[in-house]
């Protein structure tokens, strides 16, 4: 009698509500407290081995997190949170995490009161609209035709990577990436893909001051025959997706041969076919023939006859990209060749040696949609962390465009918001306005921990500041945390600014995520009991 019945397996590995609740706070404090000091203009750095032994030097917090292996489910979604924010906005990695791991820390005390976590959530979900609203006013239009100004947002953005010395030039280098690959459409549609059209190209040796924009391509290709042309002005371009040699059998061919003659008329057979399709792009009189596969030796023979130059096996993505700078068609048939498929919008072939390698240029386009950005740099390392630091840039500058709303930085939004909600808390009833309150309070922690990196006076400093906020709310917004000096300043003064769509994101990812912590009762792990 009264048996015990298993349902699950003995084995796995079983967490009740009290420790799977208590086990994902741990976790996520955790988590956010690795990333804690590489927030603001003083942030440290972080060096981690991965699992290739290849050393990574970075303070970008989506970097540190993807390198970082953890066990404990709630720590894995965090971890994800950082790579989600990173894809949607491409900024606020570290802000992110910080922030969902103080409002979920926030909400411990209720838990532990036995307060019911769906009240905690519904006062979570009122504080975050208020918030978006409360953030839509306090936020400022950016004029995209005045350069200096966008310039010092993204300036804002990258202050505090590694390339902040190099900052004018780096944010250069963005704005005009994303400026190159942005396309209106006709029914106001904006189109920035940054991924596929604004590649960059790490060269190891010169300094990070020879970083340029090139408004067209660059690819590491060499022409396929010594004696093509290695320069033309004004090319005529031919894009190809097929193959200019002989088609070979997929897998084992048997061929029976009964006499001498068969064999030579196979052979002849082969060089028509790869005359006829040859003949086919000559008579379209191109300069440059590029293929995403391969190109036999009579074929290179009879362009070189022509004074044509021909590279091959481009990736696609590269086809693509010469495709947007030139006008060409991409054609996958030779006999289906048309003039319009010629592309003529590129002014400059040239093929240069860096280093001691070849690379292909096309540049001086009319209208290039597409642009390769050329980073040199001392060593690997370096190169990979301007990279990193460049692809936040990018983003900034892409979020601006297409939303040129900016809400002031260092911290000043967090605390406007902070201060706003706390007096809003107060006219909400029942068990919803501590937690409520709670919230408003955790917002505090972006200037707090910008003060914390600074080596500032933590408490005096968030008490100045929250005093500065309360005093005159629809006036002193602006005010926050100088991370470089830890003092209080106006931050309309100093020229730190953050994109609208960046906080607005950071807001909605940071307490959805926290809430749906909160609605875990139950870990069952299905990893066995060591």
């Amino acid at each position: 009698m009264n048996q015990p019945v298993f349902v699950l397996n003995t084995n796995s590995k079983r967490e009740n509500q009290r420790e799977a609740q208590q086990g994902i706070f741990l976790a996520v404090k955790s988590v956010a407290s690795i990333i804690k000091t590489c927030l603001g203009p003083k942030a440290m750095l972080k060096m981690i081995l991965d699992p290739m032994g290849t050393t990574v030097v970075t303070n970008d917090g989506n970097a540190i997190l993807r390198e970082i292996d953890v066990t404990h489910p709630a720590a894995k979604s965090m971890i994800e949170l950082s790579r989600a924010q990173d894809e949607n906005v491409g900024d606020g990695t570290t802000s992110v995490v910080i922030l969902a791991a103080e409002v979920l820390a926030s909400s411990e005390l209720f838990i532990e009161k036995k307060i019911h976590p769906h009240y905690i959530i519904k006062a979570f979900r009122m504080a975050l609209d208020d918030s978006l609203s409360i953030v839509d006013q306090y936020s400022v239009a950016i004029d995209l035709k005045n350069r200096p100004e966008v310039l010092k947002v993204v300036q804002s953005c990258i202050g505090t990577k590694f390339i902040g010395k190099w900052g004018s030039l780096m944010c250069n280098l963005a704005l005009d990436a994303v400026m190159t690959v942005h396309i209106q459409e006709e029914d106001g549609r904006s189109e920035i893909d940054i991924k596929r059209y604004a590649k960059v190209e790490k060269i190891p040796g010169g300094d990070i001051s020879d970083c340029r924009v090139i408004r067209g391509v660059m690819l590491n290709k060499d022409v396929t025959h010594p004696k093509m042309k290695r320069m033309i002005k004004n090319p005529r371009i031919v894009l190809l997706d097929c193959s200019l040699e002989y088609k070979k059998g997929e897998s084992d061919t048997m061929v029976d041969i009964t006499n001498e003659d068969d064999f030579s008329a196979l052979l002849k057979i082969e060089e028509e076919y790869v005359q006829r399709i040859c003949e086919d792009i000559i008579k379209l009189k191109p300069d440059l023939v590029f293929t995403e596969k391969g190109v036999s030796d009579l074929a290179q023979h009879f362009f070189v006859k022509k004074g044509i130059t021909c590279l091959r096996r481009l990736k696609k993505s590269e086809n693509n990209r010469i495709a947007r700078i030139s006008g060409a068609t991409i054609v996958s048939r030779t006999d289906e060749l048309q003039e319009s498929d010629i592309g003529t919008g590129c002014g400059l072939f040239e093929i240069r040696k860096i280093g001691d390698e070849y690379f292909t240029f096309l540049e001086d386009c009319k209208d290039p949609k597409a642009c390769t950005i050329l980073l040199r740099g001392a060593s690997k390392d370096i190169l990979n962390e301007v990279e990193r630091n460049l692809a936040d840039a990018l983003n900034v500058a892409r979020n601006i465009v297409l939303d040129p709303r900016l809400v002031p930085g260092g911290g000043a939004i967090e605390m406007a918001l902070s201060q706003a909600l706390s007096e809003k808390s107060k006219s909400i009833e029942g068990l919803h306005q501590l937690p409520y309150k709670a919230l408003a309070q955790s917002l505090e922690c972006i200037p707090k921990i910008l003060a914390q990196n600074c080596g500032a006076n933590t408490v005096k400093l968030l008490t100045e500041l929250r005093a500065k906020h309360a005093t005159n709310p629809t006036e002193n917004y602006t005010y926050g945390v100088d991370g470089d000096n830890g003092t209080i300043v106006d931050m309309k003064q100093l020229g730190v600014w953050d994109t609208h769509s960046v906080k607005v994101q950071t807001l909605k990812t940071a307490i959805e995520s926290a809430c749906t912590m909160l609605r875990v009762d139950h870990i069952a792990s299905a990893a066995s009991k060591q």
